[in-house]
C-alpha cells in the first residue's frame, strides 16, 4: 500500500515539475516575443515601401503601413500583435501577401521533416559511433571518431552543405540536391505534410524513395556536427562508466561483453548524450536557415530567410516565436526521458 502511495506521489510530484516546467517556457516564449518584436521593427527601412516597391506612390505606403501598425509607438503595435495572436491570427506576409498563419501551415511541415531525419541520422549514427570507438578504445577507429568530432565542430553546416552540393550536383550526380521531389513527380496528398509519410500512407513508394532521396543530403549536413560530438560525449559516457563498481561485478558473472554494453551500460550512459542531443536538435531550426537555403529546401527556415531579407515583420515574428516553441517543447521532452532513464534525478526532481 506505501508502495502505491509513494507511486502517486512520485508520479504527481513529477507532472507538477513537468507543468512548472510548461508554465516557465510560456513566459520565455512571451519574453522572447516581446524581444524580437522590437528588433524586427528597428531594422532599418520602410516596411510599406519594401512590400510595394521603389513605384508605389507614397500613399499606398502609408496606407499598409497603417495597415500594419507601424505607424503607431512600439508598445501599441505589440498589443495589437499579441490580440491578434490570441484570436490565431500571426497577420499578413507582405512577400506571399497572404496570412502568416496559412504561411506558416506550408512551409513548417517541411522543416518539421528535414529536422526528423537528421535528428534519426545525428542519434543512429552517434550511437554507432560511440559504441564502437568505446568498444576499440584508444585504437583506430577510436581516434578517427576523436578527431571527426572536432572537425564536425568546427564545421558549420552550411559549409558542409555547400561541399555536398558541389560533389553531387557537379561530380557525383547520383542523388538529387535540390527540392524536396523531382521535376514531373506529383506531390502526395496531405495527411501531415511530410512527403515521406504521406507518400508511404497513399501506398506510393516510389514517390516516398524520390523523397528520401532528396531529404538525404540536406538531413546529413545538419545531422553531421552533432552526430560527431555526441558520438564523442557517448564514447566517453561508456568509457568512464564501464570502470565502475557494477560492471567489475556484472563481468565477474561471466556475462558477454556485448551484452553489458547493450543491457547494463548503455542506459546509465545516456542520459548527458541525450540533453545534448536534445539540444542539438532544437539547434538545426537556427542551423536550418542557410542549408534550406542552399538545397532550395522550401521550408519555414528558407521562408524566415526571405522575411528577414525584405523586413516581412509578422513573418519574422512567427518564424522565431515557432522557433523558441519548438526548442521549448524539445527540452521538455528530452528531460522527460532523462528523469526516465535516470532514477537518481526522478527522485531529485520529486523531492
Amino acid at each position: 500500500m506505501q508502495e502505491i502511495v509513494s507511486s502517486h506521489e512520485r508520479t504527481y510530484a513529477m507532472g507538477r515539475y513537468i507543468g512548472k516546467r510548461i508554465l516557465q517556457s510560456l513566459l520565455v516564449i512571451l519574453g522572447v516575443s516581446i524581444l524580437i518584436f522590437i528588433l524586427s521593427r528597428v531594422i532599418p527601412g520602410d516596411p510599406g515601401r519594401l512590400a510595394l516597391g521603389p513605384r508605389a506612390t507614397q500613399e499606398a505606403v502609408d496606407a499598409l503601413n497603417r495597415e500594419l501598425y507601424v505607424d503607431r509607438p512600439l508598445p501599441v503595435q505589440y498589443v495589437y500583435w499579441l490580440r491578434d495572436v490570441f484570436r490565431g491570427d500571426l497577420g499578413t506576409s507582405i512577400i506571399t501577401r497572404r496570412s502568416v498563419s496559412l504561411d506558416v501551415k506550408q512551409f513548417l511541415p517541411a522543416t518539421i521533416e528535414l529536422m526528423l531525419f537528421a535528428g534519426l541520422f545525428m542519434t543512429l549514427g552517434a550511437i554507432f559511433l560511440g559504441k564502437k570507438a568505446a568498444k576499440h578504445r584508444d585504437g583506430v577507429i577510436d581516434g578517427l571518431v576523436r578527431f571527426l568530432s572536432y572537425a564536425g565542430i568546427a564545421m558549420p553546416a552550411f559549409v558542409v552543405s555547400i561541399l555536398l552540393l558541389l560533389l553531387f550536383g557537379h561530380f557525383w550526380q547520383v542523388i538529387p540536391v535540390l527540392g524536396r521531389l523531382s521535376p514531373g513527380v506529383a506531390a502526395p496528398n496531405r495527411v501531415t505534410g511530410l512527403f515521406f509519410i504521406d507518400s508511404l500512407l497513399a501506398g506510393r513508394f516510389a514517390t516516398a524513395w524520390d523523397a528520401f532521396l532528396h531529404i538525404l543530403l540536406p538531413a546529413f549536413a545538419l545531422s553531421l556536427g552533432g552526430m560527431f560530438q555526441n558520438a564523442r560525449l557517448m564514447r566517453n559516457a561508456l568509457v568512464e562508466n564501464s570502470g565502475k563498481e557494477y560492471m567489475t561485478v556484472s563481468r565477474s558473472y561471466g556475462l558477454p561483453e556485448k551484452r553489458l554494453l547493450n543491457r547494463y551500460l548503455m542506459k546509465p550512459s545516456s542520459g548527458s548524450v541525450i540533453t545534448v542531443m536534445g539540444l542539438d536538435l532544437a539547434a538545426m531550426l537556427g542551423n536550418a536557415f542557410l542549408v534550406e537555403k542552399i538545397f532550395n529546401w522550401p521550408g519555414l527556415s528558407n521562408y524566415g530567410v526571405n522575411a528577414m531579407l525584405n523586413k516581412d515583420l509578422n513573418a519574422i515574428v512567427a518564424v522565431v516565436i515557432i522557433i523558441g516553441i519548438i526548442y521549448t517543447i524539445v527540452n521538455i521532452i528530452v528531460d522527460m526521458i532523462v528523469a526516465y532513464l535516470d532514477p537518481r534525478i526522478r527522485q531529485k526532481r520529486v523531492a
